[in-house]
């Protein structure tokens, strides 16, 4: 599969921030260069008012890692803004990612706080690739989530992608698509998206189509002429029921003597007035095999709004408030230092705000989804995963779990099930050794995912809140960091 990026402009490590490159150009300087860091990257709110997130964008993350990298052009232009030293601009010219990076699997349903993504490597090399690395997976987890809601309150339904037009430019189509696939979309109308992902391509017709012929009826006529097995047609572009349907029935009913069947898609109006009144239209004629597909500005909240008073729709063409984030311009993902080698030692790091959601949790850590004897998921725990901590987490013993604000919020719990841990490594020295799952693969665990969380965490208004919680541990590390900073103000 290739990348998304195929204009070199987006493979180019250009896509950084400037101040990654003079931060990066100071770390070399000052001797750092070779200093391990440790970087993750963690969300802090949930988009749409949301009670979940799905993670996506991580093999486009892993691709462009592999291949990133400075041309000759781009070392040519970083010389010609007369901010970097040509020693720097040498060791830019051979660069190359060669850490280690872990991360969830992707389409998995994840939660703010917790980590989706570790970088273990040097400093300048975390540095250099944080905004690829935010600006890949914060679009495209945007995007899945958005999907994944609009699947879920069509009751699981066929939802097709029909957002190209509206798209951020083309790469921003093709994440799009991308993402809105691993979110629950059958398929996409963008066919470079059908090319490049292998996702299954859908349309029916525009108005265009329609007033090219004398009438509705020729116009239908002759495109189940050119597509005899399963013909969709755009019933609006005059009168839904005074002749759109009408015509629809009459070419429909000879489509389905021939042996195929056939469609119908309503773009404006009322749509739950107009598909009940096409499905009546439809059935006396004997036509109920036809399906009703609808389009035109639907959402989450307008596609469970029609489930809900039952319409007779089988199918959503669902495209800019899905392929944008509607309502939502961007999704929080930040990343932050966790720890760094001092003096030989590799030290816990700890942002520290005056606003308490802005502190960040310090070291290197795991998360671990905790089960029910069901199977169902109860909560997610953060704890230490570094050398000499000894925080881990044992089937059958009861803990104190603390929220992570590190305030007194608790809870206590009995792990009834083994605990399941989510950070896997995919890189190691820059290369791949993780399976490279299929985009197919990627929606079904995204699916199985989704069926791990009880329906009060997924309902659109006022979603119940999942638990995300941190161990005794690192809750004491943390304290003690912040006591250390204020200690010093």
């Amino acid at each position: 599969m290739k990348s998304i990026y195929e204009n070199e402009k987006y493979c180019s490590a250009l896509l950084t921030d400037f101040y990654e490159l003079t931060m990066s150009q100071g770390y070399w300087k000052k001797g750092m260069k070779d200093e391990r860091a440790v970087f993750e990257m963690f969300f802090r709110k949930h988009p749409f008012d949301s009670g979940f997130s799905i993670f996506a964008g991580l093999q486009t993350l892993l691709d462009e890692l592999q291949k990133f990298s400075f041309s000759d052009d781009d070392i040519a232009y970083l010389r010609s803004l007369h901010f970097f030293d040509e020693a720097f601009l040498s060791y830019l010219k051979d660069f190359r990612f060669t850490g280690a990076l872990y991360a969830l699997d992707e389409g998995s349903v994840i939660f703010p706080q917790e980590p989706l993504i570790r970088i273990d490597s040097t400093i300048i090399e975390c540095q250099i690739v944080e905004a690829i690395v935010l600006n890949i997976i914060n679009f495209q987890s945007l995007i899945a989530t958005k999907t994944a809601r609009i699947w879920l309150a069509s009751d699981k339904g066929a939802i097709m992608e029909f957002g190209l037009r509206r798209a951020q430019g083309p790469d921003g189509a093709l994440s799009a698509s991308r993402a809105s696939y691993i979110g629950g979309a059958l398929g996409t109308s963008n066919v470079l998206a059908g090319k490049e992902f292998g996702i299954k391509v859908m349309g029916t017709m525009a108005h265009s189509w329609v007033m090219a012929f004398p009438s509705e009826e020729e116009a239908f006529r002759a495109y189940a002429e050119l597509y005899p097995q399963h013909p969709v047609f755009l019933i609006d572009t005059y009168d839904t029921l005074k002749s759109g349907v009408i015509g629809a029935i009459k070419v429909g009913g000879e489509v389905t003597r021939g042996g195929g069947n056939f469609g119908v898609r309503l773009d404006s109006g009322d749509m739950h007035y107009l598909s009940v009144a096409v499905r009546k239209k439809l059935d006396d004629a004997g036509l109920k095999n036809a399906t009703i597909a609808v389009s035109n500005d639907l959402d989450e909240n307008v596609i469970n709004a029609l489930i809900e008073d039952r319409a007779p729709i089988n199918s959503w063409g669902v495209g800019t408030r899905m392929v944008t984030g509607g309502n939502e311009a961007a999704f929080t993902g930040v990343y932050k230092l966790a720890a760094h080698h001092v003096g030989g030692a590799l030290v816990s790091t700890i942002k520290f705000s005056d606003n308490p959601e802005k502190t960040t949790l310090p070291g290197i850590k795991q998360v671990w989804r905790l089960k029910d004897r069901d199977g169902n998921a109860v909560a997610d725990i953060i704890n230490l995963d570094q050398e000499g901590s000894d925080d881990s987490i044992v089937t059958g013993k009861r803990y104190s779990f603390w929220h992570t604000a590190v305030d007194y919020r608790h809870f206590n719990h009995t792990v009834e099930t083994p605990p399941e841990p989510l950070l896997s490594k995919r890189l190691q020295t820059g290369a791949q050794i993780s399976a490279t799952p299929s985009l197919q693969q990627i929606q079904n665990h995204c699916k199985t995912q989704l069926a791990l969380f009880d329906d009060s965490y997924k309902r659109l208004l006022n979603p119940h809140r999942y638990k995300v919680s941190i161990t005794e541990k690192l809750r004491t590390l943390t304290l003690s960091l912040i006591k250390n900073h204020l200690g010093d103000l």
